[in-house]
């Protein structure tokens, strides 16, 4: 006998069988568990080459991450959509989403990282930002209140999206190793795409600690009962 017991949300179960979860989840909870499902298989595609010093899987993979990160990234409006069209906004959905964002976005900065394209600091600084995030949304939801997204946090989630696009385009652009580019052509490309990249970067530090700064001073009221 399952010893499934159904509360008041799809994903509030006692469950033996884990199938019970993907067939009870919303539609748009799906496109936002894609998401966090997709993270480690990215960081493995980007590795995988460089692991076992293959250039051939480095090909295949610089094929392949861009369209297939891509495709990942439009879940988030995909979610969003379904959520409305089927009424399906939830304060779970409110915490579930940027969840499957902030692991998203940090496995391919954490990538950037290992590939120096990007800082270790500003990825520390982004890191901290996000978590610090993530202790705010349960200090609200403690109170009752799911903290949605706000403009500016969306904003900086856009950058995040940018800026690993650009990172992955140089990525790619190096792993394919065109022979056909004479050199100083080839080595504009590169040093334009990584001044971009560490630009952009910077632009990502300030614009997630400026929207952090915005989320404390929305919810003030909420953190201060909190004490």
């Amino acid at each position: 006998m399952s010893d499934l017991v159904h509360k008041s949300n799809p994903w509030q179960f006692t469950f033996s069988n884990k199938k019970v979860i993907i067939k009870e989840m919303t539609v748009s909870n799906r496109f936002t568990l894609a998401r966090a499902i997709f993270a480690p298989i990215f960081y493995l595609l980007f590795n995988l080459p460089i692991w076992l010093n293959s250039h051939i899987l480095g090909v295949v993979s610089a094929c392949v991450m861009i369209p297939l990160l891509a495709v990942v990234e439009v879940t988030d409006y995909w979610d969003g959509h379904y959520a409305r069209k089927y009424n399906e906004v939830s304060d779970f959905g409110k915490l579930f989403d940027p969840f499957a964002d902030v692991i998203l976005n940090l496995t391919v900065f954490l990538c950037a990282v290992e590939a120096g394209y990007m800082p270790f600091l500003l990825f520390v600084l982004i890191f901290y930002r996000e978590f610090s995030q993530s202790f705010l949304r349960m200090v609200a939801l403690k109170k009752g209140v799911a903290i949605a997204a706000r403009m500016g946090g969306k904003l900086k989630t856009v950058f995040y999206i940018i800026t690993g696009f650009f990172f992955l385009t140089l990525e790619s652009y190096t792993r394919f190793a065109f022979p056909f580019i004479p050199e100083f052509i080839d080595t504009i490309i590169k040093t334009s795409l990584l001044w971009s990249i560490r630009v952009l970067c910077v632009v990502c530090v300030l614009l997630s600690w400026g929207s952090f700064i915005d989320y404390i001073k929305s919810f003030h009221s909420i953190l201060k009962g909190s004490e």
